[in-house]
């Protein structure tokens, strides 16, 4: 699907007819099919990356010069509402003043970007450079706003891990369950680092293209702003990292507690099979089936027994709760 869009007045306005697409300033293509992709690169002059050059993980294959164009295609996350995150890569091509986006998926702050700039006036747009800063401001908040959720989420699991009183919170299948959370927002969070080294780099390499120009207000602006999205995006990777290391010891805590309830199940075996080991030997010497055996022939014998089994199995108990190995 091809969108284009341009700036009119104080707004950005999405453009209907294929006509009006010649002087967009930005023309978005959407999993785009091949008659799609022939058509943008007749009307643009600019060949476009297929998916295979866009899943690259060679830097110098995803950030470089072309035909007076510049590319930089980017590992951006999608999905971060569901269980199933997955990232997508998004080309930003710069030619002429105007910006062509290639994606194939639908990461969120595409459309949040869309609706802030074609509703709310006063902010200028009208290069494809600055949609495309906007663009990557839009994705670094969304992963800000996602970083947020996550904390909260692993500050939940460590209530339920070390503070929660419910015996049965802390049952192994419910552990269980902990662990699935935890692994996911582990994988969250490598995929939300991944996705953050891959934008420092595209504005790193921008902001080296930026510096070479011969300086002017716009391109001061330009500047200012790609510091302070590196800051931002830098800040957020640290703080991936850090929530990553909280992952890894909630992980390890959990399956700490796993073991310790395993643990205790088999200690109340062992325990049961000590107490219970006197009393089996007294029943089997009274099993035996020899002659001489007096206490067979004893009016209490039976009872004295039964008592004598009681308090081998009972002694070993207390003295067990007296250790507080119980």
């Amino acid at each position: 699907m091809l969108n284009a869009y341009d700036w009119r007045a104080d707004r950005l306005v999405r453009l209907d007819t294929a006509v009006e697409h010649g002087p967009a300033c930005w023309i978005d293509l959407v999993s785009p099919t091949a008659e799609e992709a022939a058509a943008l690169e007749t009307l643009t002059g600019i060949d476009l990356p297929s998916r295979d050059e866009m899943d690259d993980v060679e830097p110098s294959a995803r950030l470089y010069a072309e035909d007076g164009g510049v590319f930089m295609i980017a590992a951006v996350a999608t999905d971060l509402e569901t269980h199933d995150p997955v990232k997508t890569p998004v080309s930003f091509i710069l030619k002429g003043g105007r910006l062509v986006t290639v994606r194939y998926g639908q990461p969120r702050a595409f459309p949040v970007f869309i609706a802030h700039a074609t509703n709310k006036p006063g902010e200028r747009l009208a290069t494809g450079e600055s949609i495309m800063l906007g663009l990557i401001e839009a994705i670094i908040d969304r992963y800000a706003d996602a970083l947020e959720a996550k904390g909260v989420e692993l500050e939940g699991i460590s209530r339920l891990i070390f503070r929660k009183r419910d015996p049965r919170a802390m049952e192994s299948h419910n552990l269980q369950s902990v662990i699935q959370d935890i692994g996911r927002a582990g994988d969250f969070l490598a995929l939300i680092r991944e996705s953050l080294s891959s934008l420092q780099r595209l504005l790193a390499y921008h902001a080296a293209l930026s510096a070479s120009r011969a300086p002017g207000k716009a391109d001061r602006e330009a500047r200012q702003t790609l510091r302070l999205m590196q800051r931002d995006a830098a800040a957020l990777s640290e703080l991936s990292v850090s929530m990553s290391s909280k992952v890894t010891f909630l992980m390890d805590a959990t399956l700490g507690l796993i073991n310790l309830e395993q643990n205790q199940i088999i200690k109340i075996f062992s325990v049961a099979a000590v107490a219970l080991l006197p009393p089996t030997l007294i029943a089997s010497i009274y099993g035996m089936n020899f002659d001489v055996m007096p206490e067979l022939h004893w009016r209490y014998g039976y009872p004295a027994a039964v008592g004598a089994m009681v308090l081998s199995a009972a002694l070993p108990y207390f003295y067990f709760r007296k250790k507080r190995w119980l």
